[in-house]
């Protein structure tokens, strides 16, 4: 989804690339949703941000933490900052920031390093359909050598478009740590589940984590089992 969207930071609204353009086509030269005009430089752009994470939006206080994260708009790197923003948005609804939160405590970026509370935070996303919240605690699982565990949670975020996740039972099948029936089972969901997810949109920049869980123990199995 968020590949081919953009997002207005006037309203926290998102809108698809196709709709975007046919906006553009008929001559809108503002916001289809609010009709505000469009931020004419980084500064108009932050202050837009900036004021809607003041009234409690979630969406626009997420922005601003993955803006401080990675010093977008002017703003200078600050992963404490980002964490904190994170964990409010997280506090007021937004998925993709209790996953980026995972990340920071994950990796003890921004906060001190805490496995039980990045594993937590990875967990209430994954509740919430958050695929590579649910992908990270399967290789989580995975790493720690708990294959059927991590067997169960892989199938389901395969079945939500991620990539990430049917390469990594596939390799676990490959290996012999996974079975056929549940490689099977992955890639029927992956086929006919949610369009699909590529690495990247919610990352820093809308997905993902600071530092992804990497399924490097799943890439050595030939080498190793």
């Amino acid at each position: 989804m968020y590949e081919h969207s953009v997002l207005n930071t006037c309203c926290s609204k998102r809108i698809c690339d196709g709709c975007n353009l046919a906006a553009q086509k008929r001559g809108m030269k503002d916001c289809a949703f609010c009709r505000s005009p469009f931020a004419k430089n980084d500064g108009d752009e932050l202050s837009r941000v900036q004021a809607r994470a003041s009234k409690d939006d979630p969406v626009a206080i997420f922005n601003l933490g993955k803006l401080h994260y990675h010093g977008g708009l002017g703003l200078r790197r600050d992963a404490r900052r980002a964490a904190e923003l994170y964990a409010k948005a997280a506090e007021l609804g937004s998925v993709d920031a209790l996953h980026l939160l995972g990340g920071c405590h994950d990796d003890g970026v921004g906060v001190k390093q805490d496995m039980p509370k990045s594993i937590q935070l990875y967990e209430r996303a994954a509740m919430r359909g958050h695929p590579e919240s649910r992908y990270n605690l399967g290789t989580i699982e995975g790493k720690g050598g708990d294959y059927r565990r991590a067997t169960r949670h892989l199938p389901i975020s395969a079945g939500m478009g991620d990539d990430d996740s049917l390469g990594t039972i596939r390799r676990m099948f490959a290996a012999g740590v996974a079975t056929r029936e549940e490689y099977a089972r992955a890639l029927r969901g992956y086929d006919t589940g949610t369009p699909r997810r590529r690495r990247g949109a919610a990352r820093g920049t809308t997905r993902g984590r600071s530092r992804r869980v990497e399924a490097s123990w799943a890439e050595e199995c030939d080498e190793h089992w």
